[in-house]
């Protein structure tokens, strides 16, 4: 399958939020009374978020470079890498689709943004995805909570090596 991508709509924005991950991923649900906060920061192009669309246009994942990758509480200082994130459509997922959506994500930013090097964080639980980013060269570097909370989720930055 190919990757198109674009900037999304605010339709496209809405639907994204809307997107609902089973148990254990639920963490990735964006939370609903944060909607028109969370919608306006997808529109807002400062934060390069895109859509990928399938050959009929329906939304089927999402890309963002830079700050808006980032989780509180990790270590970014080194400014010499890009982060990236990224989301496929729930139904999606776990149907061997990661590898080729990830590795479109990262020559989309390649290609448009000049990005040499990527940084990215998951969370630690997300094996699935965690063995896509390593098949494409990436290696854990830090572990951390988001914002230090006992208790809370924990997350794995990885580095593009």
């Amino acid at each position: 399958m190919a990757y198109a991508f674009r900037l999304p709509t605010e339709v496209d924005a809405r639907e994204v939020l809307g997107w609902r991950y089973a148990a254990p991923y639920e963490l990735y649900n964006a939370e609903s009374v944060n909607l028109e906060r969370d919608s306006a920061n997808l529109l807002d192009p400062a934060n390069r978020y895109f859509v990928s669309i399938d050959g009929a246009g329906a939304v089927i994942g999402f890309c963002c470079y830079g700050a808006d990758a980032q989780v509180a509480g990790g270590d970014y200082r080194d400014i010499d890498l890009l982060d990236v994130g990224l989301g496929l459509r729930p139904d999606l997922t776990g149907h061997g689709r990661g590898a080729a959506f990830f590795a479109a994500v990262l020559a989309f930013g390649r290609e448009h943004l000049g990005a040499r090097r990527y940084r990215l964080t998951v969370a630690a639980f997300n094996q699935r995805a965690t063995r896509v980013y390593e098949r494409a060269g990436f290696r854990a570097v830090a572990r951390f909570r988001r914002d230090a909370t006992p208790g809370g989720p924990e997350f794995v930055l990885m580095r593009e090596m």
